[in-house]
């Protein structure tokens, strides 16, 4: 059969908050949870993936509403997953064939640095990052751009020590900063510490967080000239700190160079990282499995799907425990049966299983400690024996320079993941984002983002006897055919920059081809 020799499918169309989408897939007694109400429990396969083409072919608008019509048909419906099928396994063969890789095949040759820019500063511009290393990444490269728009000059980010992992870790303990400095030499001057006489005449500095999601009019209007004024200003934070959409294309490339060329990891972390690869190489292709089921994620998303009462007493104290984390009381089964939950350990395993990954395949959990420890581990033990993390490949001793150090050890989880042959993140936290949009400067790389609201209802569907196991594959498989990181456009909704697909997901603007939008 030819749906058996199609081994993965791929997916990063997203529908998590789709009315419409709801009522198409789970019927018109849906709930607002996206939950069917009614009395027919048991949805038909062929129902499913019907109603996910209508929605697919929907979205892309390449076709007419008649043949909408007529692509929703029984026959039509198994042709076109058929099709899609060859095409991801047919693509997926290209890319094994011909891999991408931040590794030069050759040594680098020196390379001169950029002649400087020369310009008129307005004024120095501290920036205290926080968040984990890809939160602060991303806001690392909006304040270069900002900094660059505002005719700043830029001090060395300030990486955040005190956030959950209390991490103590240096701007130059995770990042090359020297190349940092000298390689945007031509786009803004960066200095590593603000001059002696200028910590003193402005001890403490005009402080202040940018608002989030701003355009470029509210620096321009209200930043610059207390810049001006002040001669030295520190943003208290650099998350989400600039717009997804409607910045300049030069500014939106600038943040692709820092985010791609200018952030390079210390060459300690760059060694580590290369080796762990190469160990895996030896062993054939690999999927990266960002497995974000750890004690923090679990506490502040209020998600305890298969925990015990008392972990969950656990997980809710952690939450009261830190202020600064708004959101108190949480639904977890609510919030789980919207998609806002991370998958649980249990639901990846199926979830990989269904898309038919080869068990024999090598599995790399990029994540920290995973809440719960092998009791929560075993059903993916159990189907995929190839779990591999960075502590079994490696020997103690190579990894004690970063213990204790999250963002470093999170470096290292970094550069496998874009290595990897595919990368499948169980949550769209801020690395599933960065490294999704990175792979797709690689080279449009497969990433699989996972449908957690589809999955969560078909793996109930699953566990209470409604689908078959046929059933349940051939509808994890239908909803996550078609694009896995291709080009495409980003997503906007004007007036609520929030709700946007994030710039670092998908900076099309970086990418070949790239087909500038009509005004």
């Amino acid at each position: 059969m030819i749906m058996e020799k199609c081994k993965v499918g791929f997916g990063d169309y997203h529908h998590d908050d789709d009315e419409e989408y709801t009522k198409l897939v789970f019927g018109s007694e849906a709930n607002k949870d996206g939950i069917h109400s009614g009395s027919g429990a048991t949805i038909k396969v062929e129902k499913l993936i019907t109603s996910f083409v209508i929605r697919y072919v929907k979205a892309e608008r390449v076709r007419s509403l008649h043949r909408l019509k007529l692509w929703a048909v029984g026959s039509a419906t198994a042709a076109f997953f058929v099709c899609a099928c060859l095409l991801q396994l047919t693509t997926l063969t290209e890319f094994m064939r011909q891999p991408t890789s931040i590794f030069p095949s050759s040594p680098q040759q020196h390379i001169a640095p950029p002649p400087q820019r020369v310009y008129d500063s307005n004024g120095f511009l501290m920036v205290s990052a926080n968040g984990g290393l890809n939160q602060m990444r991303s806001g690392i490269c909006d304040m270069v751009a900002i900094a660059k728009y505002m005719n700043a000059t830029l001090i060395v980010p300030e990486l955040d020590k005190t956030s959950f992992w209390n991490d103590q870790s240096k701007f130059e303990d995770v990042f090359d900063v020297d190349h940092f400095i000298t390689s945007l030499r031509d786009e803004v001057r960066i200095l590593k510490k603000l001059p002696h006489h200028h910590i003193i005449h402005h001890n403490p500095p005009f402080s202040m967080p940018p608002v989030s999601w701003s355009n470029m009019s509210f620096y321009d209007k209200l930043v610059v000239p207390r810049l001006q004024k002040y001669g030295v200003i520190h943003f208290t934070k650099s998350d989400s700190r600039l717009a997804n959409n409607g910045i300049p294309l030069e500014l939106q490339k600038l943040r692709c160079r820092v985010n791609y060329r200018a952030l390079k990891f210390t060459p300690k972390i760059e060694e580590t990282g290369k080796k762990i690869v190469e160990l895996l190489r030896r062993n054939g292709p690999f999927v990266v499995l960002h497995l974000r089921y750890e004690m923090d994620m679990l506490a502040f998303s209020g998600c305890s799907e298969g925990c015990n009462t008392n972990e969950i007493e656990e997980l809710t104290k952690l939450r009261y425990a830190y202020p600064w984390w708004k959101q108190k009381e949480i639904d977890s089964v609510k919030k789980r049966k919207i998609g806002e939950c991370p998958l649980t350990p249990e639901e990846t395993a199926l979830t990989l299983r269904a898309l038919d990954i080869d068990p024999a395949m090598q599995i790399y959990i990029a994540a920290g400690n995973i809440y719960g420890g092998q009791r929560r581990m075993a059903d993916l033990k159990l189907a995929f024996p190839h779990l591999i993390k960075k502590e079994t490949l490696l020997e103690p001793s190579e990894l004690d320079p970063f213990r204790n150090h999250s963002n470093q050890m999170a470096a290292l989880d970094y550069i496998v993941s874009l290595e990897s042959d595919i990368f499948i993140p169980t949550h769209r936290g801020n690395m599933a984002l960065v490294v999704e949009g990175h792979r797709r400067y690689l080279g449009f790389k497969p990433t699989i983002i996972p449908n957690k609201r589809l999955l969560v209802y078909l793996i109930d569907q699953y566990r209470n006897g409604s689908l078959s196991w046929n059933e349940f594959s051939q509808a994890v498989k239908s909803g996550h055919a078609g694009k896995f990181g291709s080009p495409t456009l980003r997503l906007e909704i004007p007036g609520k920059p929030k709700e946007e697909q994030c710039f670092y997901s998908n900076p099309y603007e970086c990418l070949p081809p790239f087909t500038q939008k009509s005004s």
